[in-house]
């Protein structure tokens, strides 16, 4: 077979060629390819120099095809779909997706949006399957190469450039501490914070904390007795003790019972703590994570919701 580089073939050729082969009439094939009856004759007489063939051949009554034309025409029309299909939008159905989504998340999200998360995709998309990985000092190389694809973060996390990020809801400081606390029943100050034990949850391990950015200037320094990267273990560890917890309010209130602990606002200025979702602009594009993005912005405000909901019944009963 001779070799043919495709450097010096004019792939605008196809379509042409195509429409030659079906019609077996160059006015004909002019209409459907779009092009005059001088262009379409000029393009099969380039055509017929390329392949070295004369493609149509005079017949009475019309043209008929060479041998080389038949052998080409069912193999040009499967070329030309497959080039087609390049520049076409695929269709998109979550159905049919098979693909491992990656969060990097605690604990905490895992416990409050993986189930309801997981539900959704058991039926909307069996096949996309999810991996809740730690966090780790090269979070957004992961994200940018594709090994990592999602990380739960704050409102308040600053993002480095080609971050992109989306609310999932709403949430708040709460102060945690077992039912039967020496200070359960007392207003709390900000001084107070200094004298209890604490459990800090230290996801990183960076000793970073807003919390104690917030006490530093009112001139307060607590004492962390435990320092965690579970907030469930912290939940566990004042249930038992009197070390006390300053943590999600969404995830104090679901297992506040399980636990008897008891929780209010701290009493500090910012104790906004609202979800987002984070991922890099370079995979801004994928109609897939795009989806998935859907999905968990549903089922984290669904969650707040439900959270809320639950606290309003208990206090009624």
């Amino acid at each position: 077979m001779r070799e043919v580089n495709l450097h010096g073939v004019d792939l605008n050729l196809l379509p042409a060629l195509e429409a030659l082969l079906r019609r077996r009439n160059v006015s004909q094939a002019a209409v459907d390819a779009g092009l005059s009856q001088p262009a379409m004759s000029r393009a099969l007489q380039r055509l017929r120099d390329l392949f070295e063939d004369r493609l149509l051949v005079r017949v009475s009554g019309g043209f008929a095809l060479s041998p080389k034309a038949e052998g080409l025409l069912l193999r040009v029309q499967v070329a030309l779909q497959d080039v087609t299909s390049v520049f076409a939008e695929p269709i998109f159905d979550p159905i049919l997706v098979q693909r491992r989504i990656r969060f990097a998340a605690t604990d905490l999200q895992t416990i409050l949006y993986a189930p309801a998360l997981m539900a959704r995709l058991a039926i909307e998309a069996p096949g996309i399957d999810i991996s809740m990985e730690p966090y780790s000092s090269d979070l957004m190389q992961r994200m940018e190469n594709g090994s990592l694809d999602f990380a739960f973060a704050l409102s308040t996390t600053p993002l480095p450039p080609g971050v992109e990020s989306e609310s999932l809801g709403q949430d708040r400081l709460a102060l945690v501490m077992r039912r039967g606390h020496p200070a359960e029943n007392q207003q709390w100050t900000v001084q107070d914070y200094s004298r209890f034990n604490h459990v800090s949850i230290g996801i990183m391990g960076d000793g970073i904390s807003e919390l104690d950015a917030q006490l530093a200037l009112h001139g307060v320094t607590r004492r962390i007795a435990l320092t965690t990267p579970h907030f469930m273990a912290a939940l566990a560890a004042v249930s038992a003790s009197d070390m006390v917890t300053t943590i999600s309010e969404n995830f104090a209130k679901r297992f506040a019972k399980e636990f008897n602990l008891t929780h209010r606002p701290p009493p500090l200025k910012n104790v906004n703590l609202n979800p987002t979702l984070v991922w890099s602009h370079v995979r801004s594009s994928d109609k897939v994570l795009a989806w998935v993005r859907g999905v968990a912005r549903d089922v984290c405000s669904l969650n707040g919701a439900e959270t809320s909901r639950e606290e309003k019944a208990d206090s009624n009963r």
